[in-house]
């Protein structure tokens, strides 16, 4: 992440991007408020400032991606969150998912396995406004079972099953939204966990992730 202004120029674009964001479908004016107070062209190398608020992902170190907005919309929509939510995000990445997350006002734990990425957090930009989220360096296949039990789960991976783990880490009436299946595309789904333990799976659209997995590296 680096040190750079947000120009009139930049919250223009923002602004058409929110524009763009409700053309395919985005409802939730508290998801679009995030992400038109975010400043995106932030967790992107300068060399992407003229194209940072175009709706696509692009490429940040160790092979991940900045997930594209629509992306982080839509998986953020399907949350449907609440004020002072408890969630855990699994892939931290370049951390725009999970400042639009604390934007909203949720409290954040958010998991990283590439030590990398993970350092680089220590420079996040927003930190004084943002003190409801917390970043980790683990494994998150694991979770994080000493904070848990959380509302919300996000997994920003392309997940090859459901992570027992992290159901177990959801309260009963809690909500996870998982991009499920290996391959080119996955399924996202939203699971509801019940109070008997057991879960209620909807399908949505079709999108395609890096894939999620085990273990830490680095």
């Amino acid at each position: 992440m680096r040190k750079c202004e947000d120009t009139y120029r930049h919250k223009g674009l923002r602004k058409k991007l929110i524009d763009v964001l409700r053309e395919k479908g985005i409802t939730d004016e508290q998801v679009l408020k995030a992400i038109n107070s975010i400043p995106r062209h932030f967790f992107l190398d300068s060399a992407f400032d003229e194209i940072a608020y175009e709706d696509r992902a692009f490429p940040i170190s160790e092979g991940q991606t900045i997930s594209q907005p629509y992306t982080v919309a839509y998986q953020t929509q399907l949350l449907q969150l609440k004020p002072f939510d408890k969630v855990l995000e699994i892939g931290t990445g370049s951390m725009y998912q999970a400042a639009v997350l604390a934007e909203m006002g949720v409290k954040v734990f958010t998991i990283e396995r590439q030590k990398v990425l993970f350092e680089k957090t220590k420079q996040y930009l927003f930190k004084c406004k943002h003190t409801n989220l917390k970043f980790f360096y683990g494994d998150g296949y694991a979770g994080l079972p000493t904070f848990a039990p959380f509302d919300k789960v996000l997994i920003t991976a392309a997940a090859p099953f459901i992570p027992p783990n992290l159901i177990a880490q959801l309260k009963p009436g809690g909500k996870m939204v998982i991009p499920l299946d290996e391959g080119k595309h996955q399924r996202m789904l939203r699971i509801t966990k019940n109070t008997d333990g057991g879960t209620i799976e909807e399908a949505f659209e079709n999108f395609s992730f890096v894939p999620m997995l085990a273990g830490r590296n680095g």
